[in-house]
């Protein structure tokens, strides 16, 4: 054997040989002999064992020795021979393992899965392995599955098993609830259990989350989950191979309730969001004297992403209300925060009693500096009973709808400026008349918009349904909703709005009254304002100290009036069943405030007598020009 040609094949083999070339430059040629006499030994001993290696495969494979061919003359292998074989890898002690000698039996008897094999068209049950009858108990072979296998009719694969014989294509259904037999968990004893290699039981055990509390009583089923697979086979038996399916079901427990868990935790987190959402908004509306409403939010879609709609409704008093509805653009808590920071800029502006358009040039300065990323539309609007309109102003926003006592529905007609946050667009504001009987309706996107159609033929599908509804707000907002097809699975943000200024009638209609005096100024203008607001007062049939009050707080608001303002002057006095509303109109702008008068002066007492009492007082500069100066009494309790 020519050994310097294997011996390269070897590791490490080259180092050596080097090493030994300069330690044995002067070695004799009877070294080399020795050397090739071992050689020739370990050829002869390699050839021996392949030798006998192949005789163990031959009788292996047929049953008798396989017939060997007799050596070359010479007793070794000729050099060509040697430069092509391989030796086997360093660090084997022989050739790789296979499959062929082992059982499927104990192959199956060692799976962790639960495994049962069934012939057959009435599955009769071959074999189930270690793991199958540790979960249910032992199996007797050879009965139908419908009696050995109780189990799988409960878990409803039977039929499946059916599917696959007539098809011979495996089935599988994922995640069936499975319940442990009860005596099969007591029979069991601690190392008879699968395990997964590792010494770990993997028989079904409560989940680590179970505390005494909630734990299964002992002796009871306990719970798990398994995806069941069931593949066609052919099942040899002593008469002939027939087909038959192998059942193979994995635990995917933890899995599952992996997945309950994240749902579960979705649920929460949606559920803080959809909170947060809600506590931005107003948790109570407040009622106006003078109209009816009511709102409605509901969330879109089933993440935690809530939107930013959002509504609101103030008082502005003297019988005023504003109307707010508003939509910011996206989703996610940071809409929900950018929403949240605009409702509360509206209510303080509102406290300005600015005009509509004003108030929303304010907003879209502000929504800038909050977020210059964001964007919002917004729709803000004023009541007033004393002229039966609707003054608003609109910021990328869909058109406001109002109904008239006869039915007929309209759309509040343009201006419509940009969204909020866009900057460098002057609003305006527009009107609508919004008489006794007639209903508006404010809303959001969400109610109109669907992928597949213009947003415009949603509005046209509200305007009908609007047409049609009737009601209380309350009950005429859940109607919409209805009406426009959204449900619990929505995929926006809803927000509705519905108003209404009831037509009153009998006795309703005895607790509204208006009146006004027309005051050319003079000295006359005071005497004049108190005897009208005296006899006006004893005609509502007001206490006499309330009355008292009401006269003096008109004579206050006159004299300021006739002091500061300029003509044309009037004094309105109107009661509602809630209250009592003094307002004193000029034609100057300039607003009156509130001072400390110092003892010496004889002036600058008017409004602090007022602001002293009243419940409420206000100013605002009115569209044509001048002021108006209010204040409220509360009419006490049970005064009809």
């Amino acid at each position: 054997m020519n050994f310097t040609r294997w011996s390269a094949r070897f590791p490490g083999t080259q180092r050596r040989a080097a090493a030994r070339t300069d330690r044995n430059d002067h070695a004799d040629r009877t070294d080399r002999t020795d050397h090739d006499d071992r050689t020739g030994r370990k050829d002869r001993a390699d050839r021996k064992d392949r030798k006998d290696r192949t005789g163990r495969k031959g009788r292996t494979d047929g049953g008798t020795p396989a017939p060997q061919p007799s050596p070359p003359a010479g007793g070794s292998v000729p050099a060509a021979r040697a430069e092509t074989a391989t030796p086997p890898p360093s660090g084997l002690a022989g050739a790789v393992p296979t499959l062929d000698g082992l059982s499927v039996h104990d192959l199956l008897g060692q799976v962790p899965a639960l495994v049962a094999v069934v012939y057959g068209p009435d599955h009769r049950l071959a074999y189930v392995n270690d793991a199958y009858a540790a979960l249910f108990g032992p199996r007797a072979p050879g009965a139908p599955a419908r009696e050995a296998l109780p189990e799988l009719t409960e878990l409803g694969l039977l039929p499946l098993m059916d599917q696959v014989l007539r098809s011979g294509r495996p089935r599988t259904v994922k995640s069936r609830r499975v319940t442990a037999d009860a005596r099969a968990a007591e029979l069991r004893t601690p190392d008879t259990g699968p395990t997964d290699g590792r010494g770990t039981d993997t028989r079904l055990a409560p989940h680590p989350a179970d505390t005494p509390a909630t734990a299964e009583p002992a002796g009871a089923g306990r719970h798990g989950y398994y995806t069941f697979t069931c593949s066609p086979i052919t099942v040899g038996t002593p008469d002939a191979d027939r087909p038959g399916v192998l059942l193979f079901a994995a635990d995917v427990t933890d899995q599952v309730e992996a997945a309950e868990r994240l749902r579960a935790s979705e649920r929460r987190q949606r559920e803080a969001a959809v909170t947060l959402q809600r506590s931005l908004l107003p948790q109570e509306l407040e009622q106006p004297d003078d109209l009816r409403v009511a709102a409605t939010y509901q969330p879109g879609g089933k993440d935690t992403a809530v939107g930013g709609d959002w509504y609101d409704v103030i008082t502005l008093g003297a019988g005023r209300t504003a109307l707010v509805i508003g939509d910011v653009m996206g989703r996610g808590v940071r809409a929900a925060a950018v929403m949240g920071q605009l409702r509360t800029a509206v209510r303080a502006y509102a406290r300005l009693d600015l005009p509509p358009h004003e108030v929303l040039q304010l907003l879209d300065g502000l929504a800038s500096e909050i977020d210059a990323t964001q964007i919002a539309t917004c729709v803000y609007a004023v009541h007033d009973p004393n002229e039966g309109r609707l003054v608003y102003a609109s910021a990328g926003h869909l058109p406001i709808l109002v109904r008239d006592p006869d039915g007929t529905v309209r759309r509040a007609a343009e201006p419509t400026g940009p969204p909020l946050g866009t900057g460098g667009w002057l609003h305006t504001s527009g009107t609508v008349p919004l008489g006794p009987g007639s209903s508006a309706v404010l809303y959001t996107d969400g109610l109109v918009e669907r992928r597949n159609e213009d947003i415009y033929e949603g509005v046209e599908a509200l305007e009908r349904a609007f047409a049609g509804a009737t009601g209380s707000p309350q009950v005429m907002c859940d109607r919409l909703i209805r009406a426009l097809g959204v449900t619990a699975d929505h995929d926006d943000d809803v927000a509705v709005l519905v108003l209404q200024h009831p037509a009153r009638t009998g006795h309703d209609a005895e607790l509204f009254h208006n009146a006004a005096l027309e005051l050319l100024g003079g000295v006359e203008a005071a005497p004049r304002a108190r005897a009208f607001a005296s006899g006006v007062l004893v005609s509502w049939r007001f206490p006499t100290e309330l009355r008292d009050l009401g006269v003096l707080a008109a004579s206050e608001l006159v004299a300021n009036s006739l002091q500061h303002g300029t003509p044309p002057m009037r004094l309105r006095l109107r009661r509602t069943d809630r209250r009592l509303i003094i307002e004193v109109t000029d034609g100057d702008d300039h607003l009156p405030r509130r001072r400390r008068a110092e003892p010496a002066d004889e002036a600058g007492r008017g409004i602090s007598i007022i602001a002293t009492i009243a419940s409420s007082w206000g100013s605002r500069r009115t569209p044509g020009g001048g002021k108006a100066v209010w204040c409220e009494f509360a009419l006490p309790a049970g005064h009809p």
